[in-house]
């Protein structure tokens, strides 16, 4: 089963999105989309999904689905955006509800409950969406975060930050959750996929890559081969000690505070105040 796939490249977040279709039947859905944000002016625009929104008009899908492949550090989520203005459910890996229960008392985020409720749907390891005349089948991925999940959409897989492209290597591992071992184990089961598998990934650097075109598809066998971090032959504890060693020299994402606090309300903002307005946090620490 082949499903269409289309990818969406954000510069300001070196973030992919994608539209994913059945094309028998125009089932589609979104995965990790972006809402802008521009952190100087603190101003929210709908651009990046507008342009997705706009791809599944043209086409005449119909969005069953948002996925989200973990909540993400360095982006805000446009899932809630996509969500009011298409009816499509928004879906996560069921651990969300650790990543909640560790963001809620940093952001005083009272009016979000620790058990996923934000999100329409919870999945975890096996479960089976159905999207036309294919299936959405769930992988539990974690180690970048304990909820990362990989959706499986007949031959693509879709691996959110587990992975990066082969020149790049993969996720970090050292937020709140995660675990360099945990991570190598999600690695080793996506890499135990067919190797002619068309692997999608969530973000490409181009500094660190050394191309001069960013990327996001590449298959199973290139990974298994070729990938620096992660390929077949990297033991797990050669890869525990490389992967911790590199997180220690790695600085917070950008957008690391935004993002937590609205994507841990699957991509909606906090409630206004009883004036209208609406505020994000930024906890200050001293030292």
């Amino acid at each position: 089963m082949h499903p269409t796939v289309q990818g969406f490249f954000d510069p300001a977040t070196a973030t992919a999105t994608y539209l994913v279709f059945d094309p028998a039947t125009k089932a589609a859905a979104i995965i990790d989309p972006v809402l802008d944000f521009e952190p100087k002016s603190a101003r929210v625009t709908t651009g990046s999904a507008d342009k997705v929104l706009a791809a599944a008009r043209e086409q005449r899908l119909q969005l069953s689905y948002v996925l989200e492949t973990h909540a993400h550090a360095d982006h805000l989520s446009a899932a809630d955006y996509i969500r009011r203005e298409t009816g499509a459910e928004v879906v996560i890996g069921a651990r969300i509800t650790e990543v909640q229960k560790a963001f809620i008392p940093r952001f005083e985020a009272h009016d979000v409950t620790p058990d996923g409720a934000a999100f329409d749907r919870l999945v975890n390891e096996g479960d089976r969406l159905e999207l036309g005349e294919l299936a959405i089948r769930v992988l539990h991925t974690p180690g970048h975060t304990p909820a990362c999940v990989t959706y499986l959409i007949g031959d693509a897989a879709f691996v959110g930050d587990t992975l990066f492209m082969p020149d790049y290597g993969t996720a970090r591992a050292d937020f709140p959750g995660g675990d360099a071992t945990a991570l190598y184990r999600s690695i080793r089961k996506i890499l135990a996929l067919p190797p002619s598998t068309r692997v999608f990934v969530g973000h490409d650097y181009l500094p660190e890559a050394g191309r001069t075109e960013n990327r996001w598809e590449t298959t199973v066998a290139d990974e298994a081969a070729c990938n620096v971090q992660a390929r077949i032959g990297v033991t797990e504890a050669e890869f525990v000690a490389r992967r911790r060693a590199r997180d220690a020299t790695l600085a917070p994402p950008t957008l690391l505070l935004p993002s937590l606090q609205v994507n841990i309300r699957a991509g909606a903002l906090p409630p206004p105040t009883p004036a209208g307005q609406v505020f994000l946090r930024l906890p200050v620490t001293w030292g």
